[in-house]
């Protein structure tokens, strides 16, 4: 599903792990970072969201809020773990941790998606 969805892609977002809970990677590149030359909290948004979604099976991601409690840079590997928090008919609700290359915590998403 990331080779059919142009944001995945474009962050160069890669699959690791899928059960119980999903994990993706990708690297920050110099194109991700911010006026201090730290990874954009949009880009580390992005991650977590398309993250989430793409765990719904393409579900349509409906409220999320970010935290940041730590910072990356280009060349830093992020790794989103999805885990689920509910599940219900048409509405899903999930956890994303955001960590850097050393275990520390980048960001954290939480939200909801919306099965299509």
């Amino acid at each position: 599903m990331i080779e059919d969805d142009p944001a995945s892609m474009a962050l160069g977002l890669r699959r690791v792990e899928s059960a119980p809970g999903a994990v993706f990677e990708m690297t920050v590149r110099p194109d991700h970072a911010n006026l201090l030359g730290s990874t954009h909290g949009g880009v580390v948004f992005s991650l977590a969201e398309r993250a989430m979604a793409l765990t719904a099976d393409g579900a349509v991601t409906v409220d999320a809020h970010l935290v940041l409690t730590g910072v990356s840079r280009p060349g830093d590997v992020l790794r989103a773990l999805v885990e689920p928090a509910t599940s219900g008919r048409t509405l899903s609700s999930y956890r994303v941790t955001v960590t850097r290359d050393d275990g520390r915590i980048v960001g954290v998403v939480t939200g909801a998606t919306l099965e299509r």
